[in-house]
């Protein structure tokens, strides 16, 4: 891997694959964090334990966006890369971008 390109392509893939799944974990949490409120109301938790997991659901909610715009930002910059690098189309480090970009599409904005 002695092209600087291909690290380049490696680093740039790397990322929009950590920040999708990081975005996917968010979702979840703040769909589980939902459900523990839910659950603690029912149940009559105090009042202080359920500002303190509200809280927690707003953190979780606020990382969503920041997340998604990260992501949609390190998308376009991987796509841009892959455009101006397409002589590398037979290396894996393009092949694994390419297959990164299109399971990272459910997650962008719509």
């Amino acid at each position: 891997m002695s092209d600087p390109r291909l690290r380049q392509l490696t680093i740039k893939t790397g990322v929009v694959k950590r920040l999708s799944k990081e975005k996917t974990v968010y979702e979840k949490e703040v769909v589980t964090q939902r459900n523990r409120i839910d659950k603690l109301k029912t149940e009559g938790a105090d009042d202080h334990v359920l500002r303190k997991q509200e809280e927690v659901l707003q953190e979780s909610m606020m990382m969503v966006p920041d997340c998604q715009r990260r992501l949609a930002k390190a998308f376009e910059e991987l796509t841009e890369m892959i455009k101006n690098e397409e002589e590398l189309k037979e290396s894996d480090q393009y092949k694994a971008a390419v297959a990164v970009l299109e399971d990272a599409k459910v997650n962008l904005p719509h």
